[in-house]
């Protein structure tokens, strides 16, 4: 049994360290590190993307990935910006078993940046489902239009 629970220390461990290493990670600020790599959770009502609505796409704060197109954002008034799709194969998830909880953990696919969790059966939008995302894990681009000439 004790081998067992030294195994996936290792594993934990080796997964943990491979990515802190990347180079991805570098440049987050304090609070951006606890977020991205070590998984925290930022304030509700705090992030600067909970109540913004622009036209644009968001992106991976650490190694700037597409995540979401503005249009599949709404408004579920849960403290942080939420979204019912992601751009395809821009994420992947995680099972997340910590705080006596089982969640589903959303990660950047390119860097394995925690950006939140997911939500199914809510029924707040026709997918039913709600990416409960950190604003401090994302960047925005606002959709650059041209003018007809």
């Amino acid at each position: 049994m004790n081998l067992q629970y030294f195994l996936c220390f290792l594993l934990f461990f080796y997964s943990h360290l491979n990515i802190m290493s990347q180079e991805h990670f570098k440049n987050l600020t304090e609070e951006e590190y606890k977020i991205i790599v070590e998984k925290g959770t930022e304030r509700p009502y705090t992030g600067k993307y909970d109540s913004f609505f622009e036209a644009g796409t968001y992106h991976c704060k650490a190694c700037n990935a597409a995540l979401y197109r503005s249009t599949s954002k709404f408004n579920s008034h849960c403290g942080w910006p939420a979204f019912d799709d992601a751009i395809e194969n821009a994420i992947q998830t995680e099972e997340d078993n910590s705080l006596l909880m089982k969640r589903t953990e959303i990660l950047c696919t390119n860097c394995g940046g925690h950006l939140g969790h997911v939500f199914y059966g809510e029924g707040f939008t026709k997918t039913n489902t709600r990416h409960c995302v950190n604003s401090i894990s994302l960047i925005f681009k606002p959709l650059i239009t041209t003018s007809p000439q």
